[in-house]
């Protein structure tokens, strides 16, 4: 089986993105107590089950992100899209309510979307 690698430019936006997604996925899973740094819990007594959720939180990232790669399949790239678009929809909610309107907090945001609009774009042929 080879990796397919696409030829329009739009779809190879959406395969960045997904690939992106699945290495930002990856990195949580291989290092969960850096990314709950990163993402301003403190680390204090964390419990094994506590690593566990970071891990597979990562994994699910990582799923979210391979699929669209190996199948190259139009419905793929929208779910990507769409759930990566909700976690960024859950970062405006978090700005509103919790005053979580930060530096960081923002470009994580700005991440989302990107990562989210590359692959809508391209499935809803505005590239």
């Amino acid at each position: 089986m080879e990796l397919y690698f696409p030829t329009e430019t739009g779809e190879q936006l959406a395969f960045v993105c997904a690939a992106a997604t699945a290495l930002i996925g990856l990195l949580i899973l291989l290092f969960p107590g850096p990314s709950l740094r990163f993402s301003a819990f403190r680390i204090g007594d964390v419990r094994p089950e506590g690593y566990g959720s970071v891990r597979a939180a990562g994994a699910q990232y990582v799923g979210l992100g391979v699929v669209p790669i190996i199948f190259a399949q139009d419905w793929f790239y929208m779910v990507l899209g769409i759930v990566l678009g909700l976690g960024a929809f859950g970062r405006l909610v978090s700005f509103a309510f919790d005053r979580g309107a930060t530096v960081k907090n923002t470009l994580i945001f700005l991440l989302q979307v990107v990562l989210s609009a590359g692959p809508l774009a391209y499935v809803f042929g505005y590239l």
